[in-house]
C-alpha cells in the first residue's frame, strides 16, 4: 500500500461472548470481538491513528462478521491471510468486579497457522510502529517466530517497535514466556509489563527501578510498568522515571484495559507526545475502557479522550 501506516500489529483475533451474569445463569451472550493485539489497535484507531493488522483469519461463520467490522471502524485488512480453520473464541462473565469467569477455545485456530511467509517486508518497513505481544507468540511456533522476524525487519530498518509479554498461566507457562521475551528483547525500544503477571513470571523482578533499569541496559530504550498495586503506571525513559495514576476508580470490567492503554500510547508516540504525555493520554483511555464490559467494544473514542486530556489530567 502507498499510505503509510502508524502503527501495525501482529496478534490473534477472536470471537467474544459476554454477560454482566455467572455464565450458570446466563441465558444470553453478547457476541463482539476481541484479541489482546487487537484491542491495541483498535484502541489507537480509535483515536485517530492510521493502523493495520496481520492475522491469519478461519473460513468459518465468523469470518465476515469480523472483517465488516474491522472494515467499518477503519483498520487495515490488506495483510490479513486465511486458513481453512476455525477462529478462536472466548466467553466471559463479569457479575462483579471481584467475579470473572472467563473459557477460551483457541487452541489450532487459524491465527496459530501465521508464519514468516505471511509477514510482507514492505508493510513492516512502511509502518511508523510494529506492535506484538506474548500471547501472538504463545500461539505457535510458527507464530512466535513469524513475530521475532517481523521485529528484526523493524528494527533493521528504522521502525519503532513495541511488545508486551502479557503473561497469562491460562494460556503459556513461564518458561515458553521467558524464552519468548529473551527471543525478542534485542529488537524491543518500547516494552510494556505489569506487575500483577510480568514482572515475576517473565522478568523475574519485582522492584521498578530495577525493572527499568535492567531493561534500559538491554536497549529498551521506553520502559512502561502498569502497577495495579500502586494505582497508575510508571514510565521510564530519557532516565527520568515519572508515575502516572489510573485515570478512573469507577472500574467494571478491566478485561483488556492494558491493551487499550498500549494502543493509546503508540498513537500519542506516533502524534508526537514524550513518554510521560502518552501515558497521560492512555491512562483515560484505558480507565474508560475498564468503566465498560468487553474487551474492545468498551474502547473509547476521540473526542472523549482528548477532551479529558486537554482539561489538564
Amino acid at each position: 500500500m502507498d499510505t503509510k501506516l502508524d502503527i501495525v500489529a501482529i496478534g490473534e483475533t477472536l470471537v467474544e461472548f459476554s454477560t454482566d451474569l455467572k455464565l450458570s445463569k446466563a441465558e444470553c451472550l453478547n457476541k463482539y470481538y476481541g484479541g489482546d493485539c487487537l484491542a491495541a489497535s483498535i484502541s489507537a484507531l480509535r483515536l485517530g491513528s492510521k493502523v493495520g493488522f496481520i492475522t491469519k483469519l478461519g473460513n468459518d461463520a465468523f469470518k465476515d462478521y469480523l472483517l465488516e467490522n474491522w472494515q467499518n471502524e477503519g483498520l487495515d485488512i490488506s495483510q490479513i491471510k486465511f486458513a481453512n480453520e476455525q477462529n478462536g473464541l472466548y466467553v466471559i462473565a463479569r457479575p462483579t468486579l471481584e467475579e470473572k469467569e472467563i473459557v477460551y477455545y483457541r487452541k489450532k485456530t487459524a491465527p496459530s497457522k501465521l508464519t514468516i511467509d505471511d509477514i510482507s517486508v514492505d508493510y513492516i518497513k512502511n509502518a511508523e510502529v510494529l506492535y506484538s505481544s506474548g500471547i501472538t507468540k504463545s500461539l505457535s511456533a510458527s507464530a512466535a517466530e513469524s513475530v521475532d522476524y517481523a521485529f528484526k525487519i523493524a528494527k533493521d530498518n528504522g521502525v519503532i517497535t513495541a511488545y508486551d509479554p502479557n503473561f497469562c498461566s491460562a494460556i503459556m507457562t513461564g518458561d515458553d514466556a521467558r524464552q519468548n521475551f529473551e527471543n525478542i528483547i534485542q529488537y524491543v525500544d518500547i516494552f510494556f509489563v505489569n506487575t500483577k503477571c510480568d514482572t515475576i513470571n517473565v522478568l523475574e523482578m519485582d522492584s521498578v527501578e530495577n525493572i527499568i533499569k535492567a531493561l534500559w541496559d538491554r536497549g529498551v530504550s521506553t520502559v512502561v510498568i502498569k502497577a495495579e498495586d500502586k494505582g497508575g503506571y510508571y514510565t521510564g525513559c530519557n532516565g527520568n522515571i515519572v508515575f502516572t495514576e489510573f485515570y478512573t476508580k469507577n472500574i467494571v470490567d478491566t478485561t483488556s484495559a492494558g491493551d487499550a492503554f498500549n494502543g493509546a500510547f503508540l498513537h500519542g508516540i506516533t502524534n508526537g507526545m514524550s513518554a510521560f504525555d502518552a501515558s497521560k493520554l492512555a491512562s483515560i483511555s484505558a480507565g474508560l475502557q475498564a468503566e465498560g464490559i468487553g474487551a474492545i467494544k468498551s474502547i473509547p473514542y476521540k473526542d472523549q479522550v482528548y477532551s479529558i486530556f486537554k482539561e489538564g489530567y
